[in-house]
C-alpha cells in the first residue's frame, strides 16, 4: 500500500521512513522527494500496516536537519469497499452474541458485551446497550438511528457495517449541559459469535 500525502507547507524538502538517525546514514537515494502540484507539495510514501505506528522523518529546508515522527493510517477511515475481502462471516439467519469493544470519547462510555446480533439475509443488525440513558441518537455510515429503549439504558439497533475491525459510529449524550456528537469506534470480534 502507498499514501499520498498533501502537505500544509512547503517546508521539507525530503522524507524517509524511518528515524532521522537512519536518514543521515542512507543513501539519498531512499529519500522520497516531493512532488508540486499547483504550488502543493505531496509526498508519496509506503504504508507498511494500517493502525500501527510507522516512523517517518522529515527534512527541514529551513533548519537544515530532520524531524522525526511517527504517522499511522486508520483503517477505520477508509470506506468498506476499499477491503478485498468482506469481512462479514457467513451467518444462517437467526440470533447470536458477539464480543463488542467500544473506544473514544473521554472513556467513561461503556457498552454491553457480548452484544446481541440478529441476521436476516444479507442483514446483520447489533443491539448497543449503553452504560447509561443519556444517548438519544446515533450514526451509522451518515445514517441516524434512534434508541429503541432509554428506560435504563439507551438501547440501540443499528447495522454492523464491518467484523475484526474498528467500526466507526457517532452517539449524541445529552449529559453534559448541551447535547454533544461524540465519535466512537465499535470492534466486533468474529472469532466471538455464538449462535
Amino acid at each position: 500500500m502507498s499514501a499520498v500525502m498533501t502537505m500544509g507547507g512547503t517546508g521539507y524538502r525530503y522524507l524517509f521512513m524511518g528515524t532521522g538517525a537512519d536518514a543521515e546514514t542512507a543513501d539519498e537515494s531512499e529519500y522520497i522527494p516531493f512532488e508540486e502540484t499547483d504550488g502543493v507539495h505531496k509526498f508519496t510514501v509506503p504504508v507498511e500496516a494500517l493502525d500501527m505506528g510507522i516512523d517517518c522523518t522529515a527534512f527541514s529546508d529551513k533548519k537544515e536537519k530532520w524531524y522525526d515522527r511517527t504517522i499511522l493510517f486508520r483503517a477505520d477511515s477508509l470506506p468498506s469497499d476499499a477491503f478485498e475481502e468482506s469481512s462479514a462471516p457467513e451467518l444462517e439467519d437467526g440470533e447470536y452474541t458477539v464480543e463488542v469493544t467500544l473506544e473514544g470519547g473521554s472513556g467513561k462510555a461503556s457498552v454491553n458485551s457480548p452484544a446481541k446480533l440478529t441476521v436476516s439475509g444479507e442483514s446483520i443488525t447489533a443491539e448497543i446497550i449503553w452504560n447509561s440513558n443519556n444517548y438519544d441518537y446515533m450514526v451509522v455510515d451518515g445514517e441516524k438511528y434512534l434508541p429503541v429503549s432509554t428506560e435504563e439504558f439507551s438501547v440501540f439497533e443499528i447495522p454492523v457495517t464491518v467484523f475484526d475491525r474498528k467500526m466507526t459510529v457517532s452517539a449524541d449524550t445529552t449529559a453534559m449541559s448541551t447535547p454533544h456528537e461524540i465519535e466512537y469506534t465499535l470492534y466486533f470480534d468474529s472469532s466471538t459469535i455464538v449462535k
